[in-house]
């Protein structure tokens, strides 16, 4: 194992709140994905800033220094370099495992490493981000795949350079979101600056494969779309989600769509999740978790406290998401209490 591996595992941070609440960890996260893995809640979220004592990735290649030197759009997607992941066996009390991806891993990626998506795939797991923040196909970076034999890593480069290094239909390759359907194919969504894409992925999930039709890159942007899409499926229908606004205001924001298949045709349905001036500001880029074997669902996304003004400064909250008779989600009301205690498995 790397001298990386040994010292995230080393690095385990035990969590535990004596009782639910939002934000649900200390610090500043955002983007964050919640996944279920055995007996285990896990979520992947992107490190937003410092707080306290600033977290580095251990080093940089003479290439990655390189890289680092060219202009980024803010001065925070430096310290942007790897991730940290929490687990919980309950939805309350979390763990925190440092660096379970880190650059130092990925020899292409040099900073601005965002909004981790991880799917479990014949016994290994996979986390899919974006990295370098490209803002033309004449730089590099985009949406990479990295490779662990457990959840909570270390996650190595499993192809040694993008899987997805360029702009199609205009979307930046930028938040992606990794989904099997119940046919066992795998999907990826992306893309930031207004466009939304989804590609299948082959039986590795190291590459891309085209449609039937011959389409690679399927764009399905859906009205008022900006960035993180997220898709889950409940009693044979298919939801598309997203983020609108702007990330470092209070018109940040989910809204959804209704369709027939992980491809759509989707139906705009509205929006779901928004600021509440009494809790937190700019509340937006979730997930969502089904609890197994139940009908009850939980909402995971970030959003700023009140007074503060600082566009990185995101902290991670949990919600119930309830649906209406028709199918419908109901608006999510945003909360300083949070989910109750959850064990998989268990019963209500």
């Amino acid at each position: 194992m790397s001298k990386l591996g040994l010292a995230a595992l080393a690095a385990v941070v035990t969590i535990a709140p004596v009782a639910a609440r939002n934000p649900i960890v200390p610090g500043w996260y955002a983007d964050p994905e919640i996944r279920v893995f055995g007996d285990k809640y896990w979520i992947y979220p992107t490190y937003s800033d410092d707080a306290g004592k600033p977290d580095v990735s251990p080093l940089f290649t003479p290439d990655q220094a390189k890289l680092r030197r060219q202009h980024t759009v803010r001065p925070s997607y430096l310290q942007q370099t790897f991730f940290n992941a929490f687990s919980s066996p309950d939805l309350v009390h979390w763990t925190r495992h440092n660096h379970v991806l880190d650059v130092a891993n990925v020899a292409w990626a040099g900073y601005a490493v965002w909004a981790p998506s991880a799917i479990e795939h014949k016994g290994r797991y996979y986390l899919f981000f974006g990295a370098n923040d490209i803002q033309s196909d004449a730089e590099h970076g985009g949406i990479g795949v990295a490779v662990a034999d457990r959840p909570g890593g270390p996650f190595k480069d499993a192809i040694g350079k993008p899987l997805i290094g360029a702009f199609h239909n205009q979307a930046q390759p930028i938040d992606p979101f990794v989904y099997r359907d119940d046919d066992g194919q795998v999907y990826l969504y992306y893309g930031g600056w207004r466009h939304c894409n989804v590609v299948r992925l082959s039986d590795d999930l190291r590459s891309v494969r085209p449609f039937a039709n011959g389409t690679t890159y399927k764009e399905i942007t859906p009205p008022g779309y900006v960035e993180g899409s997220f898709v889950i499926k409940r009693r044979g229908v298919y939801y598309l989600m997203w983020s609108e606004g702007e990330w470092t205001g209070s018109d940040y924001s989910v809204a959804y769509a209704m369709g027939p298949s992980p491809t759509g045709p989707f139906r705009p349905m509205g929006k779901i999740l928004a600021e509440d001036a009494r809790i937190a500001r700019g509340a937006g880029h979730h997930s969502v978790v089904n609890v197994p074997g139940t009908d009850e669902w939980y909402i995971v996304y970030h959003r700023r406290p009140l007074g503060d003004a600082k566009g990185e400064h995101r902290q991670i909250a949990i919600d119930r998401m309830t649906f209406a008779t028709d199918g419908t989600i109901e608006p999510v009301v945003l909360t300083n209490t949070g989910a109750p205690p959850r064990p998989i498995g268990r019963r209500q």
